[in-house]
């Protein structure tokens, strides 16, 4: 009898207690586009709720009664609704969500591997979106890049705040990303920047300073992400069209081709569409380039794909397959004759002309479970290859698996948690460097903290690399641990919202990187120049830490933010080629004027008349380096007094200098300790202005001059012959600095369509890079773009 009570009141318990319930659901859209918006938190007064699905549903059992209901995603205005629900009962709530049009929460992914907006992030960022990509007629993702303040690319080689100088196109210490995925080539670890489908670019997200511990090695000096766009719920096509030619330089004697122009010509195409619940981006690229410098001409064509499937059939899992191919047939610059008549000409026997591919393809799963964690699962398959008809000797292919796995967790009380596993695997085959393998696996950790008006950022990664056999060994402590097998590193950050519109952010974060099997085994000569392998090569490793402050800045309706930053970067055991004398057989550093085994080594050599056999560049280990400065950004967009106004600008202050000039004096070209390479100052600017149907833009750059080079170049080697005739002459001319002005201007023809006149170096500048390296005169192009 107790029994049977007993079930009768928990059956009348339970039949009360469900009829207090009732169901909200609903859909959550962008009320411009009216496309559909997956992982809005859904919120009520005691926190509880839920988050909308990949196609913007959303359906969560509340308690019977009246509520007021938040809806919250990253880059939109938080909206709310008053509901009332009676038990038992099912409401439909849809909602329309508005995009925050400041700058100031532009939303970013890099920082953390999360969305979050730019002003809470505890590093410096900085954004790219695609309009200026698409304004400037941008034919190579390194042009898009080194418009950016604090970063620079010289001779393909990426460089932020000064981090990197020259390094014979092998190795990186910027991450660069396509979709958060590496895309660093696996044998010399460069970047394939015309690989990069800029005609299919949300946007360029860059990250300044040590990021190893979310990103691995070669993020020691920072991060470029390049991602990629899906389609909005309406399709989109849009051709690019453009037709430019070099003009004479200034110098008459530097004009090499007579009356015919070298052109350069192109065309884009891009096509994107949502069918039912596939997502479908296709795109291409063709460019031809005659070359402004003598035997240096470029062909390439590229197709690319992006496929997402949103399951009909479980919710909150999708997955796809990216795609990117490219063929190219193209012949390098290197070395010019002389700095007179043949600063744009190279000596036919040694311009090299190489035909290769680049292809990658990007499986990857994405799943909320019910609980709103992420799960996602990415990889890439890239390959490289590279054939030279005229020396077959320096062929090579690389082949790069990448399997990267993380969770992502929103715990209570505002705190994210990253977690990840990552293994990488690649295979060389190269006569130039012999053929390696080479592999690594990392696991790494972040968690992100929202208190109030501060955020916390902390994260710690371990990373295991092998080349060969050779495998990675970090020395840690003093009497227990001595040596493991993995490279731990850790970041910290904080940034605190001062004021409305104003926030100060801190960050310390350490970083490492892994030589390239370029750099140590890379064993080859061109011209008079040699090139020696390093087997003995360590890796290098460093930290960063700044102090920074982003002021929001609202003046009539154009918004945008001021950045100011202070850094400090610390590198140990920097690898950088160095030019020197190196035993041809142990490629061992050489002293022939002091030592006396060298000398007899050296001599025996040089009495063959083979002494230059002794003379090149090795990447070596140099020691440590300090870079200490100051980086200030203002960019913004909008109406500024009713003319739609976009700018970017900035300028950087670097003081690069090498702790081990003892050492390293007789490299440089002068006695200063400074790292080779570097500029003190730099300025860079970019402003657009649009009236009507009328569009004008100019872009500015600006480089003090370059202190450092490699004494080589400068100085007559053995036997006289110089490697780059007439350089030392021409900086002490020229080595001032130099200032360039890009200019556009375009009409809309139609809604759809639009014409545009590009130039570029409008005064005819004449400057150089690296040394040798000869920057394009004055250019002119015009651009066609039809968007339906």
């Amino acid at each position: 009898m107790k029994l049977l009570l007993f079930i009768s009141l928990f059956i009348f318990i339970f039949q009360n207690v469900n009829a207090q319930t009732a169901t909200l659901k609903g859909k959550v859209i962008d009320v411009k586009t009216k496309g559909t918006i997956p992982s809005v938190n859904i919120l009520l007064e005691d926190k509880s709720g839920g988050i909308s699905d990949i196609n913007g549903n959303y359906s969560i059992v509340v308690k019977a009664g009246k509520h007021q209901v938040s809806y919250n995603f990253i880059g939109y205005r938080t909206e709310i609704r008053s509901v009332e629900l009676k038990p038992d009962e099912t409401i439909s709530v849809n909602v329309s969500m508005s995009e925050e049009v400041e700058v100031i929460n532009e939303i970013v992914v890099s920082a953390g591997k999360f969305e979050q907006k730019i002003s809470d992030v505890t590093v410096s960022m900085e954004i790219i979106k695609p309009t200026l990509i698409e304004n400037n007629n941008t034919i190579s993702a390194d042009i898009a890049v080194n418009q950016v303040p604090g970063v620079d690319v010289m001779d393909d080689q990426p460089s932020i705040r000064g981090g990197s100088g020259y390094s014979y196109g092998a190795g990186s210490r910027v991450m660069m990303l396509v979709d958060d995925l590496p895309i660093l080539s696996a044998d010399i670890g460069d970047v394939k920047w015309n690989f990069i489908p800029l005609e299919n670019i949300s946007q360029i997200e860059i990250i300044k300073g040590a990021s190893s511990a979310l990103f691995g090695s070669s993020a020691l000096n920072g991060v470029i992400n390049m991602r990629t766009a899906f389609p909005k719920d309406e399709p989109e096509t849009k051709v690019t069209i453009f037709n430019g030619m070099y003009m004479n330089p200034k110098r008459k004697e530097l004009v090499w081709w007579g009356n015919n122009q070298p052109l350069f010509q192109g065309a884009n195409f891009l096509h994107s569409q949502k069918i039912k619940n596939l997502d479908l981006v296709i795109g291409g690229n063709a460019f031809s380039d005659d070359g402004y410098r003598q035997y240096e001409t470029e062909e390439r064509i590229r197709g690319n794909f992006n496929l997402r499937y949103r399951d009909a059939k479980i919710e909150g899992l999708s997955y796809g397959l990216n795609g990117n191919y490219m063929s190219m047939d193209k012949t390098e610059f290197f070395l010019w004759l002389n700095a007179d008549s043949g600063a744009y000409r190279q000596n036919k026997d040694i311009a090299s002309h190489s035909i290769g591919s680049r292809f990658n393809l990007d499986p990857f799963l994405v799943y909320f479970d019910k609980n709103g964690n992420r799960h996602s699962l990415k990889g890439r398959y890239f390959r490289t290859t590279n054939s030279l008809p005229a020396e077959p000797e320096k062929n090579s292919n690389s082949d790069m698996f990448y399997l990267e796995y993380q969770y992502q967790k929103q715990l209570k009380n505002n705190l994210n948690w990253t977690i990840g596993a990552v293994g990488t695997y690649a295979d060389i085959v190269a006569q130039l460097f012999g053929s390696h393998n080479t592999s690594n696996a990392s696991l790494y950790s972040q968690f992100d903290k929202k208190l109030g008006l501060l955020n916390l950022s902390g994260g710690i990664r371990a990373e295991y690399f092998r080349i060969d056999k050779e495998e990675t060994h970090t020395v840690v402590g003093t009497d227990t641990i001595k040596d493991i097998p993995v490279q731990p590193v850790f970041r910290l950050g904080a940034s605190y919202q001062l004021l409305e519109h104003t926030f100060l952010r801190a960050s310390f974060g350490q970083g490492y990187r892994f030589p390239t099997v370029a750099e140590k085994y890379t064993s080859t000569s061109v011209s008079s120049l040699n090139i020696f392998p390093n087997p003995d090569l360590k890796p290098e490793t460093g930290w960063s830490a700044e102090l920074g402050l982003k002021q929001g800045i609202k003046v009539s309706r154009w918004s945008g933010y001021f950045d100011i930053a202070g850094f400090w970067t610390e590198y140990h055991e920097m690898m950088e080629f160095t030019f020197g004398f190196y035993n041809p057989v142990t490629y061992k550093p050489m002293d022939p004027l002091h030592n006396s085994a060298d000398s007899a080594t050296f001599s025996e050599y040089n009495d063959k008349g083979e002494g230059l056999k002794c003379l090149g560049f090795e990447s070596i280990n140099i020691g440590n380096a300090r870079i200490t400065g100051v980086d200030m950004t203002i960019t913004g967009m909008g109406k500024l007094f009713g003319i739609p106004t976009t700018l970017l600008a900035g300028y950087t202050y670097t003081n690069p200098i090498d702790l081990n000039i003892e050492v390293n004096d007789s490299t440089k070209s002068t006695k200063s300790n400074i790292l080779k390479y570097r500029n003190y100052h730099s300025v860079k600017a970019d402003l657009e202005l649009n009236y009507k149907k009328l569009s004008t833009g100019i872009s500015m750059l600006y480089y003090s001059n370059m202190i450092n080079i490699d004494k080589a170049f400068e100085d007559p080697m053995i036997g006289g012959t110089k490697l780059l005739p007439g350089l030392y002459e021409y900086r002490q001319k020229h080595n001032k600095g130099y200032v360039v002005f890009d200019y556009r201007i375009a009409i809309s023809l139609t809604e759809h369509s639009k014409i545009s006149l590009v130039i570029r170096n409008i005064t005819n500048e004449e400057y150089m890079g690296r040394p040798g390296d000869m920057r394009p005169p004055r250019s002119i192009s015009l651009q066609y773009v039809l968007h339906i």
